[in-house]
């Protein structure tokens, strides 16, 4: 039986692992980030794999950081055949890849070299791609650098966001993994050289990328917003409300208002001038201190009052 350490942590890297272990892989360790505070009552939050390790009674390990940690020595002890890694949120060390007997693995949410980086499938939908896909790839120890062994295209359709991104290409990961496998445990697989000459860095979304800047396109407000849902949310200033904003739909017409006034309003529609004469129409909202709703809940409350013209959200 192959011996397998993995290593991951959110969702994505779910349906991945329990591929493995339907398929008979021994899962001699799991390797996920530690625990979170989370909230205003400070809930202590498992990380979905995890939870999902809980389940099937695997061995778990948390390290705050890998490096100089007590559980790297551990986890090199175990001599594990493969090391595979998905989404996992820590740079591995050199000593630990070295470990592994067969070879030591990433399953990558792009379509490497392109968007290479902690936030590729986020950042592949704000950049207006129109495919990513999977990367089994073997790891080095420079960020996602390591030869490829295969991949699998996906489309992104206009309406995806990362979140129905982010469970498409887990299940293409997870079954374009246990198809690559066999050849690299058999050491017939085929691997290739990344051309550097091509490569883009998706780094991790910063705080300040969350804000909406409605001086912005209406289409690429529309992907800033497709792009964050459902974590981290875009937000807005809403008539002096932070607002997170988390549908939005790009009007087939043009205005000559200003960014941030309101072009249409009805009982169930509010559309916004966005920048270069672009319409916005807000979808699915949600206030500081509420729960998402529609736009529709939302003008029966709070929005009864606006009207066309208003300037309801600040450049």
């Amino acid at each position: 039986m192959t011996k397998v350490i993995f290593m991951g942590t959110p969702q994505f890297s779910v349906p991945i692992l329990a591929g493995l272990v339907q398929a008979g892989y021994e899962i001699a360790a799991v390797v996920t980030q530690p625990d979170r505070v989370v909230g205003r009552k400070q809930k202590l939050l498992y990380s979905p794999v995890k939870e999902y390790a809980l389940q099937q009674n695997l061995t778990i390990y948390q390290p705050e950081k890998l490096t100089h940690s007590s559980e790297l020595k551990t986890l090199i002890e175990l001599k594990a055949d493969l090391l595979i890694t998905a989404a996992f949120g820590q740079f591995l060390p050199t000593k630990l890849l070295q470990s592994a007997q067969i070879a030591a693995l990433n399953v990558h949410g792009s379509l490497l070299p392109r968007n290479r980086g902690g936030a590729p499938i986020q950042r592949a939908i704000m950049n207006g791609d129109s495919i990513t896909g999977i990367t089994i790839m073997y790891m080095v120890a420079q960020m996602d650098a390591g030869d490829i062994i295969s991949q699998q295209s996906v489309p992104i359709a206009d309406t995806d966001t990362a979140g129905s991104m982010f469970d498409k290409l887990s299940y293409v990961g997870r079954d374009l993994l246990l198809q690559t496998l066999p050849q690299v445990i058999a050491g017939t697989n085929q691997r290739q050289v990344q051309d550097e000459s091509l490569v883009t860095i998706t780094p991790n979304i910063t705080p300040e990328e969350e804000q909406i800047n409605i001086s912005q396109p209406a289409l690429k407000i529309n992907r800033q917003v497709r792009g964050l849902n459902p974590d981290p949310g875009a937000y807005l200033w809403l008539n002096g409300v932070r607002t997170k904003v988390f549908q939005t739909t790009v009007a087939d017409e043009t205005t000559d208002l200003n960014p941030g006034q309101i072009v249409h309003k009805s009982k169930k529609q509010l559309a916004i001038a966005a920048g270069e004469h672009s319409v916005l129409y807000l979808e699915q909202i949600q206030p500081a201190g509420k729960s998402l709703m529609s736009i529709a809940a939302f003008l029966n409350g709070k929005g009864k009052d606006f009207y066309i013209g208003q300037q309801i959200i600040q450049k």
